[in-house]
């Protein structure tokens, strides 16, 4: 297949672009540090700055768009927020209108989104048709999602990935949340009641795959482990998987004083389970925490 991707240098899309090639597929990537990306992804890979002066996007099989500023990394401020929303907005809206204008236009879009879409959902059972708590989680992804299902036709099925939080061995989360636990720092934030769903990195790749290869297969898929963890037992088993102490809790309104509005996003959670992925077979290598765990840190 050819396929262009789109956030093929971060923690999602440079390990699924290196699994592409070892499958023999043609790779383009879309990148505004195309230097970064050559030298990052190799020299088998086809770098675009930009889609500026693409009337199609002919010749394409699949396109995956993975792009998107990091959701935590600051506080939400008005600014903050439009530079989320913009950086996930203009480009799927520009793919998608790509796509509609192609003759023959790639078989399948598949596009990001997160658990987020939900808002925060406290102790219930999150699967795909969960009517979502309309928070500003749920805006970012709701107009995303939106804006990918608009390039869906008899021609091409969008798969939308409503992804948790991805566990990997270098960068991503896990390595942020890594740090305090390492100094024995580490514990529970606020009630440590809330859910955190988690998918291990290998897992996550294999169903984007997954999705690509099935044709019968569109919509939103929750990209997580069967089996959220609750954030207080998450951080016990990386206490033991780290062989730590897991003790220092993090109180909620310090929480929110550092963090402000973005404090749902470690505050708040989603029990959220991959019922549609499971009911179209695909069977995660990765299902229990503590195993993830020890297979990304031993």
């Amino acid at each position: 297949m050819k396929v262009l991707i789109t956030g093929a240098t971060g923690l999602i899309g440079r390990k699924l672009t290196g699994r592409l090639l070892e499958q023999s597929h043609q790779i383009t990537a879309l990148s505004r540090a195309p230097e970064r990306a050559a030298k990052l992804l190799g020299s088998q890979v086809q770098v675009w700055e930009t889609l500026e002066g693409k009337t199609t996007l002919d010749g394409f099989d699949a396109v995956i768009n993975l792009a998107g500023e990091p959701i935590a990394d600051k506080r939400w401020t008005k600014e903050h927020k439009a530079r989320l929303c913009e950086s996930r907005w203009q480009l799927t809206e520009k793919l998608a209108t790509l796509i509609n204008a192609s003759q023959t236009p790639p078989s399948v879009f598949i596009s990001g989104s997160a658990v987020g879409y939900y808002g925060d959902q406290g102790q219930a059972l999150v699967p795909e048709d969960e009517p979502p708590n309309k928070q500003f989680t749920w805006q970012l992804c709701a107009r995303w999602e939106a804006l990918a299902m608009s390039a869906q036709s008899p021609s091409t099925r969008v798969c939308l990935l409503r992804t948790g939080i991805v566990l990997a061995e270098k960068g991503g989360a896990l390595a942020k949340i890594v740090l305090p636990f390492r100094a024995g720092l580490g514990g529970p934030i606020g009630d440590g009641q809330q859910y955190m769903p988690w998918i291990h990195i290998n897992d996550m790749i294999d169903g984007i795959l997954f999705l690509l290869a099935h044709e019968t297969l569109s919509g939103p898929f929750n990209m997580v482990s069967p089996y959220p963890a609750r954030n207080e037992q998450f951080s016990a088993l990386l206490g033991q998987v780290l062989h730590r102490p897991a003790f220092m809790r993090a109180p909620a309104p310090v929480v929110r004083l550092l963090m402000g509005e973005s404090a749902v996003l470690v505050l708040g959670g989603q029990r959220a389970v991959p019922r549609r992925l499971e009911a179209a077979g695909f069977e995660f290598k990765h299902q229990e925490l503590k195993e993830a765990l020890e297979d990304l840190l031993a």
